[in-house]
């Protein structure tokens, strides 16, 4: 398991993971299907000699990048990696037998790769090698940076983050719809800094009709990210010239809708270049998210910001798929006939509530941003 280690980390291990956990978020949102790794190497000395993170597509990998940087200095040193090293065969030759081949001495591992085609066989081959390894060095923020990747590989979906600007009193819109400005610009920034982060962004048809949102990253340095965006849609009622469909062939757009949809409109949806995916019904005629989520993971998503509606925030906490919870929190009171962040769910009783823990809250601008996790 990721938690015993043979010896305590040094003060040199601990700065050199954390730096590898820097390079690890930076890479957040552009590497899927792959994880997002960070990889530091330190020479013989200590110093460091090479830095890699996973490249955009998923490769080469965040090993292969700080062994090349490295060369000759990578020889008696210490390779600080925050996942395992992979070591099946595939498009690119596994990371452990790379980091035996460049002579590293040790290596420093955040948590470990649950994926079958390496968990624990990177460590392995490490150890036939004689590197010695320290496992779990700064692990909880090893698998916070790595928890999409996690989830897709444990639970075969991606993780979903639910994304709210709301009021006081839990409101994302004034009784007449309207919602600009509830929060900041500080907020908002920091908004489109978690959209350049996820791989996908997914909005309800209500949110898609009422604000016709282009859904890309307007974030000074990141303007190339272009994260898939998903539209919930099950009757197919997106306008053609939404911004979201017009844009289809310049930013990803998946529909999701159900099976049996009209095909000469789904047909020309894919002829502006979007990706419309069939989905189950429930009983009460809404979408089956679960299975949806199912089939985003079988397409390789790992992280799915979630900014549409309080009616897909419900469904979604219904069907225990939100993972985390992101709330800017503005101080602004607008009342009960205000539109809730999340809609009515038919709750009866506290304890059947979906519980969430805080996992950070910060000041903001003049707004509070608030993080909670998903209780196991």
């Amino acid at each position: 398991m990721d938690g015993a280690v043979a010896q305590a980390p040094t003060k040199a291990d601990l700065a050199h993971m954390q730096a590898a956990l820097v390079l690890a978020r930076r890479g957040l949102g552009t590497t899927w299907p792959n994880p997002s790794v960070g990889c530091v190497i330190a020479d013989a000395a200590g110093y460091v000699a090479g830095r890699g993170t996973t490249r955009p597509g998923g490769r080469p990998h965040a090993e292969t990048e700080a062994l090349r940087q490295a060369g000759e200095g990578a020889r008696g040193g210490t390779a600080y990696v925050t996942l395992e090293p992979c070591a099946h065969h595939g498009k690119t030759p596994p990371c452990a037998d790379a980091l035996v081949a460049a002579g590293i001495a040790r290596c420093v591992v955040g948590t470990q790769d649950p994926d079958m085609r390496t968990a624990g066989r990177g460590l392995a081959a490490l150890k036939t090698a004689g590197i010695g390894a320290l496992v779990g060095v700064l692990g909880a923020e090893a698998r916070e940076v790595t928890a999409g990747f996690l989830t897709r590989v444990e639970k075969g979906r991606p993780l979903f983050l639910l994304k709210s600007a709301m009021t006081l009193d839990g409101r994302i819109a004034a009784h007449t719809g309207r919602s600009r400005w509830i929060s900041g610009e500080a907020s908002r920034q920091h908004g489109h800094l978690l959209r350049a982060q996820s791989d996908a962004i997914l909005v309800g048809i209500g949110t898609a009709m009422a604000d016709d949102p282009q859904l890309d990253v307007r974030l000074a340095g990141l303007e190339g990210r272009k994260p898939v965006r998903i539209v919930a849609d099950a009757r197919l009622r997106l306008p053609l010239t939404s911004r979201l469909a017009r844009s289809a062939r310049q930013q990803p757009l998946w529909v999701l809708t159900r099976a049996g949809v009209d095909e000469g409109r789904a047909r020309a949806f894919r002829e502006l270049g979007a990706e419309v995916i069939p989905t189950d019904m429930l009983a009460s005629g809404e979408l089956d998210l679960a299975a949806a989520a199912q089939a985003l993971g079988t397409r390789g998503l790992t992280r799915v910001l979630v900014e549409g509606g309080g009616r897909v925030a419900a469904s979604l906490i219904r069907a225990r798929l939100v993972d985390r919870i992101v709330v800017f929190r503005a101080g602004l009171v607008m009342g009960g006939d205000g539109m809730a962040s999340v809609a009515a769910m038919g709750v009866e009783d506290p304890a059947a509530a979906a519980h969430f823990t805080l996992q950070s809250v910060a000041r903001i601008g003049d707004d509070i941003l608030e993080t909670w996790a998903a209780r196991a």
